[in-house]
């Protein structure tokens, strides 16, 4: 039997019915086409699907998609601009090379994100910490840590998404 859910996605207010069992990153790709949020394992183990659950980095292939009613989700495409400026983190993963096939990124991109709403100025170790639970078969992370550093020195401090825009009822 299918459920009714309600959630805000990158400042939308967006509703559908889902089985119990579906996942977030399928309700997320599949409903509402927002398929940056990528499925590499369905295990937790890449970090691929990673999103923001009400301000927090969540793998998206182990969270129900039930879980997210009433919650407030971004997704790698809420990080732009209204205007389509790229976020800071997206402008250093290009300008500093942290991205070679692009799979891994937008969830790259997501625990960078919450990693640098806690900490604004983080260390390279901390940086590889923050991002362990993402796996990057092509760059060796050298990039993507530089990528990070990069970010962390442009933003200010506890930036993590451009602000909402005012939710809006879509189905």
């Amino acid at each position: 039997m299918a459920e009714h859910i309600a959630l805000v996605v990158n400042g939308q207010r967006r509703e559908g019915d889902v089985e119990p069992r579906r996942m977030l990153v399928q309700f997320l790709r599949e409903d509402l086409e927002l398929t940056g949020t990528h499925i590499g394992c369905d295990t937790s183990q890449c970090g691929a699907c990673t999103v923001h659950v009400d301000g927090q980095a969540v793998k998206s292939c182990t969270m129900l998609a039930v879980q997210a009613d009433g919650a407030t989700v971004t997704t790698i495409e809420g990080m732009q601009a209204a205007d389509g400026a790229l976020h800071p983190l997206q402008q250093a993963f290009w300008e500093k090379h942290g991205l070679q096939c692009g799979f891994c990124t937008p969830g790259m991109i997501m625990a960078a994100a919450d990693l640098l709403a806690r900490n604004a100025n983080p260390t390279d170790d901390e940086i590889r910490h923050a991002i362990e639970g993402n796996i990057c078969r092509c760059t060796g992370y050298h990039n993507i840590v530089a990528a990070i550093r990069e970010a962390a020195r442009t933003m200010p401090a506890g930036a993590t998404a451009p602000p909402p825009t005012p939710a809006t009822v879509n189905a």
